[in-house]
């Protein structure tokens, strides 16, 4: 699974449509949330550093629940964006949560302990509990 880094507001109009998980740098504007829905039509989770998630207003919030989008706070430790445009979750990370589901284990205790594990946050660890890791 990856995840689209996006350094810049210009950055947003060039993406590739089908960008499912976006995570932002930059604390963006809510003209910049909308022109990342208009240019990524199947985006499902945008992600945002921490000290910029207070800053995102009601209305875009509400607006990116209508859409299904999910907004999850977080970062990506260690990733230059120089390097690639992209971050992948590491192939461990996933087979660890697909071990824990098959036994058993509950939601809760996979998003715990991965999270601890993998400096990932509990919401993207449940987001990748949902779409690619069925038991």
């Amino acid at each position: 699974m990856k995840i689209r880094i996006v350094s810049s507001r210009e950055e947003i109009f060039t993406l590739n449509p089908n960008e499912r998980i976006v995570h932002m740098t930059f604390r963006p504007s809510n003209k910049d949330i909308f022109g990342l829905v208009e240019t990524c039509p199947r985006v499902e989770v945008i992600q945002l550093p921490k000290s910029y998630m207070a800053t995102v207003s009601k209305s875009i919030e509400m607006f990116l629940g209508m859409q299904r989008i999910q907004l999850l706070e977080g970062d990506v430790w260690g990733h230059r964006k120089d390097i690639n445009e992209y971050y992948s979750i590491p192939s461990s990370v996933m087979e660890k949560i697909k071990i824990m589901k098959t036994e058993g284990k509950s939601t809760e205790d996979i998003e715990t302990k991965v999270s601890k594990e993998s400096k990932l946050n509990p919401e993207m660890v449940a987001y990748i509990l949902t779409k690619e890791a069925p038991a």
